[in-house]
């Protein structure tokens, strides 16, 4: 399931939508979505009222996008399901009034305001970054990242990830047949060392199928970084938008002092 997933990460099915969010140039969707989710992060917890203002943003930019819902909510379910382990240790925690106790395990106030101020940041991160993945194509961000001056070995390393997972998948299935073929999945002990096993054996194929593809592509003129296409120049609108997020995000920010 996670496997599928990531595969489904390099098919960015609304970025060929004609919408005034794809026509800003990808640095300024980019920026614009970094600078929103800064401001969620640094939120301090019980704000409520602020991650109400960036829902709001982050709505109208849903909207106006017009990305596909079903494909928003799948690729959600699926990483909430690694973040909600993470959220279940927030709740215990000490301070505040004992609202149920059981041994050593306590729900206090502060546990529920800690709990649900980060499954809001969770939340709002999420959909604010599969918005600009669903929104954007891979190679474009990649140049954006590059005309960000993002450290050109971080940006090789996205690159090969991109380039190469669906390698990774094709190994992974292809063992998978052969364990099924073999009857070694029928019993759950079976399948817990199946599973061990073709971890490890993946591992190893990709860390050798690695090394023959960078030989590859050295052999090939291959300098650090993927080629540099161009990219829309920015126009006057991606400034007025960047300008609008920065104010927003600081608006967000101070509602609480005034």
């Amino acid at each position: 399931m996670v496997l599928l997933h990531i595969g489904a990460f390099h098919l960015d099915i609304d970025s060929q939508h004609q919408t005034f969010w794809h026509s800003l140039t990808p640095q300024t969707r980019l920026l614009c979505a970094m600078l929103l989710l800064l401001a969620i992060v640094v939120t301090p917890n019980g704000h409520w009222l602020t991650w109400g203002v960036y829902a709001i943003a982050i709505l109208a930019v849903l909207l106006v996008s017009k990305i596909t819902l079903v494909v928003l909510i799948q690729r959600l379910a699926v990483e909430f399901g690694f973040v909600g382990v993470i959220l279940l240790g927030t709740l215990f925690r000490e301070g505040g009034e004992v609202l149920w106790e059981w041994g050593v395990l306590k729900v206090t106030t502060t546990g529920l305001t800690i709990l649900g101020s980060v499954t809001l940041k969770s939340l709002l991160s999420l959909i604010l970054l599969n918005i600009l993945t669903l929104t954007t194509s891979i190679p474009a961000l990649l140049q954006a990242l590059v005309i960000l001056k993002m450290p050109p070995l971080l940006v090789a390393i996205l690159a090969s990830m991109y380039r190469y997972i669906d390698v990774l998948i094709a190994e992974f299935n292809s063992m998978y047949r052969a364990a099924v073929s073999r009857n070694l999945l029928n019993h759950r002990r079976w399948q817990r060392l199946v599973l061990g096993n073709a971890i490890g054996s993946l591992f190893i194929r990709t860390y050798e199928r690695g090394e023959r593809v960078h030989q590859a592509m050295l052999a090939r003129g291959y300098q650090g970084l993927p080629p540099i296409q161009k990219l829309p120049t920015v126009r006057q609108r991606d400034v007025v938008i960047l300008t609008l997020t920065l104010l927003f995000a600081l608006f967000g920010q101070i509602i609480y002092f005034i």
